[in-house]
């Protein structure tokens, strides 16, 4: 009888612990304080995952994918389509351009393929010799070129590429494959119907997108259009181009296509740009703009307007942050390409790198906010590959390049990506870069963009890291004290992209922030806050927080964390272990340097401890010869969008 008796209060202890682990914590350090657990479970409802208002699960995926219907993607011989894409991107094996199968590891959940609009579908034609191009002497030419496959497809290749930059297309080639032709509207509808076809709400979202390639004397203006709806609303449009008499090279016009798109169809649209760090300072001015317009309240309101997001890191490089612009982070010099601009027709300059970084961005909108009342560079992170493969397989070990010609090859390494008179940017230099998480309510076409439009969204360089940032006045280290912090982070705070306004008198903003590991990659090795503010002088400052590190290691007052996390990579077998760095790393931070008078941005950075680059998986795998100087490993990270502060 007592046998019994104590068994069923056993079974009751124990069942009170595991429907409530938090209790289970409880009994070894004594009785709960009711006020210390008491914001752990908000009590609306009994189950936690029911009358969710907010979004409880990223979504990963890109908003910047090529296919063979683009220019570039299409001369190199990519003779994919938007359709092989989301195949490719649902998670299902397809064969590369060159014949390789191919497969990602893991499916992503959506995508936006988006094909270059000037000349689109002019290289599967040339290729096929379709007649309008046989009819043209210089078409002909690139045809038969085309056919003979080898160099002479190669020079074929250069030689119509040299006639796009320099604005010299035949006359009757440019007007038949820009907006308005029947080539040109036939190939947006294929985009189009392919988006609606691929699209799958609750499993799937295809968005419709495509790229606006400005790039005047090889400065990389380029944006990326997406678009929030179907293709009954795309279709009333024509996308715009770059090639003068039928588009133009200046952002301004394309905002007013924004717009005409928006009053036309009643649809919803905005716009992201990537790469400045190619542009030669001109991708964020502060005075003027590259056209001769000044930076003044139309453009600032425009921008911010049509802009919301940034991609800042990609296959051409990391645009976070560069080592002149910030000498005090150990962390700057990731993926830097700092030669030139697109085509390196001209050498960087020092200056030049005030307009092209994203950190450094973020601080001078702050300034022009000062200046002119709105801020053009209140963005949030993204990240993508612009893989001209139609392959989006930002993994290292997966890697398929930026093109055709780069796809895996024991010799791809040896192909310089860029290389002009006065400069080369080397193949080993390709990045294997990235994707984007957000963090929506559902997989809809609707509810992801609505995340990218509040900027509930971050990059990463490729791993698929969880990663959550929350600002506010009143949290506390207790509000991790739960495996859903993300209740009080709403309940108390504002998530990434969000704003703090005045601070309550006597208040310090305070920053809830955790992240997970990659489920298949590498552990953590730490989480820092980049704080960027505006001084009582007017200039514009940064600072660098280390707010958790793995292991037993220390911060120091200064904030930082001096001792590296250290190395397991096995160059031999292009492989690393687990045994240094944490599965996760979770923090409540509070401001040190707070000054309620001053703007300020903050922003996460989430590292990994070093694995091996593309590279290496090359060397080991495929025999290649590495340049001596090709970095073997690297450590991945995720950028979370900014919270921003204004008094």
């Amino acid at each position: 009888m007592n046998l019994s008796h104590n068994f069923i209060k056993l079974f009751i202890w124990l069942l009170a612990i595991l429907t409530f682990p938090g209790l289970a914590l409880a009994q070894d350090i004594g009785s709960p304080d009711p006020d210390a657990i008491s914001g752990l479970y908000p009590g609306k409802v009994y189950s936690p995952y029911a009358q969710r208002s907010f979004p409880s699960k990223v979504y990963w995926g890109e908003t910047h994918l090529h296919t063979g219907l683009s220019l570039d993607a299409g001369v190199f011989g990519n003779i994919l389509g938007p359709e092989d894409a989301y195949r490719f991107a649902r998670g299902e094996e397809i064969k590369s351009s060159t014949g390789q199968p191919v497969k990602l590891g893991r499916p992503l959940d959506w995508l936006a393929v988006t094909d270059h609009t000037d000349m689109m579908g002019i290289a599967i034609d040339i290729q096929r010799g379709a007649p309008n191009i046989l009819a043209d002497p210089k078409g002909k030419e690139w045809a038969e070129g085309f056919a003979k496959g080898g160099e002479a497809a190669g020079k074929a290749a250069f030689d119509l590429i040299t006639h796009f930059a320099q604005m010299k297309l035949p006359e009757k080639l440019l007007k038949d494959y820009s907006p308005g032709s029947p080539v040109s509207n036939a190939i947006w509808d294929r985009i189009v119907d392919a988006a609606d076809h691929f699209n799958e709400p609750g499993r799937f979202t295809a968005l419709i997108g495509y790229e606006w390639t400005s790039v005047p004397k090889g400065f990389n203006l380029h944006r990326n259009v997406i678009l929030r709806d179907n293709g009954f609303r795309a279709k009333q449009v024509i996308p715009l181009t770059t090639q003068p008499p039928y588009g133009s090279q200046d952002p301004l016009d394309l905002y007013k296509w924004l717009e005409d798109y928006v009053k036309k169809t009643n649809g919803q649209a905005l716009a992201l740009a990537h790469n400045g760090n190619l542009s030669n300072g001109w991708m964020f001015p502060t005075e003027e703009t590259y056209f001769g317009g000044k930076v003044d309240m139309n453009y600032v309101e425009q921008r911010a307007k049509w802009e919301p997001l940034y991609e800042m890191t990609q296959i051409k490089g990391d645009g976070e942050a560069h080592p002149y612009l910030s000498p005090n982070d150990e962390f700057a010099d990731y993926e830097t390409w700092d030669k030139g601009n697109l085509d390196l027709t001209e050498l960087k300059k020092p200056e030049m790198l005030k307009g092209e970084y994203a950190r450094e961005a973020l601080k001078q909108g702050l300034a022009l906010e000062q200046k002119l009342g709105t801020n053009p560079y209140k963005f949030g992170m993204v990240g993508a590959t612009d893989s001209h493969t139609a392959l989006s397989t930002a993994e290292e070990e997966n890697f398929f390049g930026k093109s055709v010609s780069v796809e895996p090859s024991p010799t791809r390494v040896a192909h310089p990506f860029i290389k002009s008179k006065l400069a080369a940017i080397e193949g080993d230099m390709i990045v294997a870069s990235g994707y984007q998480g957000v963090w929506a309510t559902e997989n809809t076409r609707e509810a992801i963009f609505d995340a990218m439009r509040r900027k509930e969204t971050y990059a990463t360089t490729g791993p698929r890291i969880p990663v959550r940032f929350f600002g506010g006045w009143e949290f506390i280290e207790n509000d991790l004290r739960s495996r859903a912090p993300a209740f009080i982070g709403y309940e108390k705070g504002v998530p990434m992209g969000g704003d703090l306004t005045t601070a309550p008198e006597g208040k310090t903003p305070t920053f809830m922030v955790y992240a997970l590991r990659d489920p298949v990659g590498a552990n953590l090795d730490r989480i820092q806050i980049i704080k960027g503010w505006l001084d009582k002088e007017g200039k514009t400052q940064e600072r660098i927080y280390d707010v958790a590190v793995s292991g037993d290691r220390t911060i120091d007052k200064d904030g930082r964390c001096k001792t590296p996390v250290g190395n397991t990579v096995d160059i031999e077998a292009a492989n690393w272990t687990n045994t240094i760095g944490s599965s996760e790393l979770a923090t409540v931070w509070t401001d040190p340097d707070f000054d309620p008078e001053e703007k300020a941005f903050y922003y996460a950075r989430v590292i990994e401890i070093p694995t091996p680059r593309w590279v290496l998986y090359d060397k080991v795998r495929l025999g290649a010869k590495i340049p001596k100087d090709a970095k073997l490993i690297h450590q991945e990270r995720a950028y979370t969008s900014p919270i921003w502060y204004t008094p």
